[in-house]
């Protein structure tokens, strides 16, 4: 039973009897909140899996017995897997909903972190365990898409035009959340089973299958859940393609989702040159989200009250590329751990806060296409460019022949350039995006003048109820 204060009703006839409540057009429902919990944690477990080794990549590759390329791996088969299934995935979740896509994604990660646990514990020393590991990333790389795009599509289904970017924000963040995770678990069992990551996966999978029993209440809670979705798949990407603003943002928030994914990923790597520890490129790394993570809660608050997507997304974005310029600076010195921390925290807290506002605006500027089909055209976008930025990031760095202060094991390379390309490309592209990007609101918009039409409707039924006439008599 829903309370009172958490009903939005409008008249679904305004032409009924006199001094009886019609069923309502909208409606809100407590186990919203629920729905959006399993999402949180399914996203945050998923992230854990994904980064779980790149915090300590030296003593993951000595392990495992392979190299640090084969470790870095191990979190791009990601986006390498996820670019040729985020069609099929945007596909699925605007077609078949909500709830089939969580619990196939809840499957596929309980398995995937089964598999890695399994190979690490029982075939450590085997030629085995690097193939099988990889296989249960593999397991996780499938389930990622099917998580990671349902943020949007949650929010809009599920909660009222107030609360969709709050949700939105709890959603999204829970990655990052899994990524802090990531990186302060693992240097703690670097040597031993990951048993610490598999467990909860069967947890959230039990909630998934059993506690989300439909992708979309009984009732919408607005005019915009009402018709979500409303413009089939290959329809709606047509609409895309033809978007000029919703191609800007693909093109310029994907290239930032490509920086932030290098970042988190080579992050050990690129400080060790410099005598920094596993430890601290840990606390760097907690720092990067956890700043994050604070930064979004307001912001999204903020967002959900005044409506700004832009203006936020224009600022953080600008911020960000600003803080990412100055890791860039003060990564090539040593003994900096305080200006290194403090860059650190301003790049996540910039960056990620104004994650969930851009999946928000990106369904605004393209409405009514699916939120699903939207948002997750901005990850594949994301994706494509992060494996292609990895890769000549990589291909970029220098092997150097004398580094007595590394601790990067037995080969330790100089990221001076890398750095400074990955500075100019988030610079570049958040330029592009402060200057040529521009949309309407049009779910705003939608909603609106829904809601006009019905407040017009119900002064007509109260003056013909009050002239005892009916509104449908002919005079």
């Amino acid at each position: 039973m829903e309370t009172t204060a958490e009903i939005r009703t409008v008249y679904g006839s305004v032409y009924g009897e006199p001094g009886r409540m019609n069923p309502p057009l909208f409606k809100v429902y407590r186990r919203r909140w629920f729905v959006l919990l399993v999402l949180c944690l399914l996203n945050c477990s998923n992230a854990t899996i994904w980064l779980t080794f790149a915090p300590v990549a030296a003593q993951s590759a000595q392990f495992l017995q392979v190299s640090l390329e084969d470790i870095n791996w191990l979190s791009v088969v990601f986006m390498v897997v996820a670019i040729p299934l985020s069609f099929g995935t945007t596909w699925l979740l605007d077609t078949f909903g909500l709830r089939i896509t969580l619990v196939l994604g809840a499957w596929l990660n309980m398995f995937g972190a089964l598999l890695r646990f399994l190979g690490t514990a029982t075939l450590h020393g085997s030629d085995l365990v690097f193939p099988v590991v990889m296989l249960g990333q593999i397991l996780g790389a499938l389930a990622q898409p099917l998580i990671i795009f349902t943020p949007t599509k949650l929010a809009a289904l599920w909660f009222p035009d107030h609360q969709r970017a709050t949700a939105n924000m709890f959603a999204s963040m829970s990655n990052p959340v899994g990524i802090l995770i990531a990186n302060l678990v693992s240097p703690a069992i670097a040597k031993t089973p990951m048993q610490a990551y598999a467990v909860p996966t069967f947890i959230i999978c039990f909630f998934a299958s059993l506690g989300v029993l439909s992708s979309r209440p009984p009732t919408p809670p607005s005019a915009g859940a009402e018709s979500s979705g409303s413009e089939p798949f290959v329809q709606g990407i047509k609409l895309l393609l033809r978007n000029k603003a919703y191609l800007v943002l693909l093109l310029c928030f994907g290239s930032g989702i490509a920086v932030f994914t290098c970042f988190t990923s080579l992050l050990e790597q690129i400080l060790c040159v410099q005598g920094y520890s596993n430890k601290f490129a840990g606390v760097c790394g907690a720092l990067f989200i956890g700043a994050g993570v604070l930064g979004a809660v307001p912001v999204g608050l903020y967002v959900d009250k005044t409506k700004k997507f832009m203006e936020v997304s224009k600022i953080n974005m600008s911020l960000a590329a600003v803080a990412c310029a100055g890791f860039s600076v003060v990564r090539k010195y040593r003994t900096q751990e305080a200006a290194i921390a403090a860059v650190c925290s301003l790049f996540g807290f910039f960056g990620f806060s104004v994650f969930p506002v851009v999946m928000e605006l990106s369904v605004e500027c393209s409405y009514p296409v699916g939120e699903a089909t939207s948002a997750g055209l901005v990850f594949v976008s994301g994706q494509v460019q992060s494996v292609v930025y990895v890769l000549v990031l990589q291909a970029l760095t220098k092997p150097l022949a004398d580094s007595p202060l590394s601790t990067c094991g037995d080969a330790a390379y100089s990221w001076k350039l890398p750095m400074m390309v990955m500075a100019a490309l988030s610079c570049f592209f958040t330029c592009v995006f402060v200057l040529f990007f521009n949309t309407r609101y049009r779910r705003l918009e939608t909603e609106e003048r829904a809601a006009c039409r019905a407040a017009g409707s119900s002064g007509t039924a109260r003056s013909a109820a009050a002239s005892g006439s009916s509104p449908n008599k002919n005079i």
